[in-house]
């Protein structure tokens, strides 16, 4: 599993498919295709094209019968919407499940129903996510290592590349990010930047 994540996002003049597209040709091997809203079937589609051509692994968010349809590598679940077991069932053992947790007590559950990884945050304030739970501070990752929650932990939620050090030392696995690369300039500079400073820190 790859410790940095593309969270997709659509800004205007730029569809999901082609942020996707940036993000993969500036080195990102590890994307979730996140649509809150309508029918995400045609992105699915043009983001598994996407992610094939460049070797990396294609995750859907909320949507499991879809992301085995597509033929993509994971689906990832909210806390509002199916249960970790529920998409596991849907999608088998051979597919990446991820679940979103902001308390140890959701993430101890997620890894109990059988989650590959948790998605923890939010990390701090982020305007990609319309109904923001709590900001839970490098305190709130501390707690979280703290109860061991047994499988890798992805940080989620505004997170800028100077916060890396101190969560890797907090003890996640990996960087979820959005903004960060689709609005960075240099896409590719940025990438580098990011991953450069999980490797140094692990």
């Amino acid at each position: 599993m790859e410790r940095l994540l593309y969270i997709s996002q659509e800004t205007p003049g730029a569809s999901h498919a082609d942020n996707i597209l940036a993000a993969c040709e500036a080195g990102c091997r590890w994307v979730q295709l996140r649509i809150k809203s309508g029918d995400p079937s045609a992105a699915a589609i043009a983001a598994m094209e996407i992610c094939r051509t460049y070797g990396a692994t294609l995750s859907i968010n909320d949507h499991p019968e879809l992301a085995k349809s597509v033929g993509a590598h994971g689906v990832h679940v909210g806390l509002n919407d199916m249960p970790v077991a529920e998409a596991r069932a849907i999608v088998g053992q051979h597919i990446l499940v991820g679940g979103t947790a902001n308390t140890p007590e959701y993430a101890l559950t997620h890894a109990a129903a059988g989650a590959d990884y948790i998605g923890y945050g939010p990390y701090r304030f982020t305007t990609t996510k319309e109904k923001l739970s709590p900001v839970l501070g490098i305190a709130g990752y501390q707690r979280l290592m703290a109860a061991q929650p047994g499988i890798p932990v992805i940080a989620i939620g505004g997170i800028v590349t100077e916060d890396i050090p101190e969560l890797l030392e907090a003890g996640v696995y990996g960087i979820a990010v959005s903004g960060l690369i689709t609005h960075a300039r240099d896409k590719k500079s940025t990438v580098q930047q990011i991953l450069d400073c999980i490797w140094t820190n692990s």
